[in-house]
């Protein structure tokens, strides 16, 4: 079996960590960069994303591509439905096995706390509906390989300005943790170097897996009060804990698009969700996750 893989969306946030993770591993990783951006830079090809028949060309010879392109949030709607189907186009015509980060919109604003791949996927309304959507196309494909590898929200072992590391983590330094929802929900987090190492560890065994897996990532679930703790011993010192100025920020989102789409997913904080890790420790069992307190430790920059 040959181990080469075209990541889409190699400068961002899943796409970086998946191009250290294959490359760790021993794959050939290759960059899909926009035309004129590949200088300085190698195994890149330069192609439009957007562009249907030259992304299907610079498909051609992988066994993977990774469609980590991740357009902002106001730019979904526009932008996410055209990405899925020119990355559906380039994976049918190079016979590459497509693997997507998905994550938990799907589910919408009522899920249940336990997360499986078979729970209904009933969101209604904005990115979960798209979400919906986008998968649908996705397990439409029928004469492709699809891997959904689902996690929650991202920790990362370097600032990157997601939400973790730039709302809850930044005044960690002065003694505060600010926190978006109440401390004793339960929340679904993914260390994103051990979800792209899993994802690598899952495209190893694709042969093994049916034409399409939707497999979730179990990563952290943690309540907030759990999290302010393994922050707290990680940092060294006692923690003032203050909330997300939600309000502020809808006031805010009347004149930043960006921002209202976050305060859209304020339900996340409050509905209590945790992803199934049992159907991904049966598949690589090998596959062992970074200790929770590593992580954190980490991912402080203090």
């Amino acid at each position: 079996m040959t181990k080469r893989v075209l990541i889409l969306g190699a400068n961002g946030r899943f796409g970086r960590a998946a191009m250290k993770a294959f490359s760790d591993a021993g794959w050939q990783t290759t960059a899909l960069v926009r035309p004129g951006k590949a200088a300085g830079q190698t195994r890149v090809i330069e192609a439009d994303a957007s562009d249907a028949d030259a992304l299907a060309k610079a498909a051609q010879g992988f066994d993977v591509i990774v469609n980590a392109l991740n357009p902002p949030y106001d730019k979904w709607t526009e932008l996410v439905p055209p990405l899925t189907n020119t990355a559906i186009a380039a994976a049918r015509a190079s016979g590459a096995t497509l693997l997507v980060p998905g994550n938990v919109y799907n589910y919408g604003k009522d899920m249940p706390e336990l997360l499986r791949a078979d729970t209904p996927q009933v969101a209604r309304d904005g990115k979960g509906k798209l979400r919906v959507e986008m998968e649908n196309t996705l397990r439409a494909a029928s004469d492709i390989q699809v891997i959904i590898l689902r996690g929650g929200d991202y920790i990362e072992a370097e600032k990157t300005g997601n939400w973790f590391d730039s709302q809850i983590m930044n005044k960690v330094d002065k003694g505060i943790l600010t926190y978006p929802g109440p401390l004793d929900t339960v929340h679904a987090w993914a260390y994103l170097p051990d979800m792209a190492s899993a994802a690598v560890a899952l495209c190893e065994i694709r042969e093994t897996l049916p034409r399409f897996a939707d497999i979730p990532f179990g990563g952290f679930a943690l309540t907030g009060a759990e999290l302010v703790a393994v922050a707290e011993r990680a940092a060294g010192r006692s923690l003032k804990v203050k909330q997300t100025p939600w309000g502020l920020l809808a006031f805010l989102g009347k004149f930043m698009p960006v921002v209202r789409e976050v305060v859209e997913m304020r339900y996340l904080w409050n509905r209590p969700h945790r992803l199934d890790n049992a159907p991904l420790e049966a598949l690589v069992p090998e596959f062992k996750p970074t200790p929770l307190n590593q992580t954190i430790k980490d991912s402080l920059t203090l």
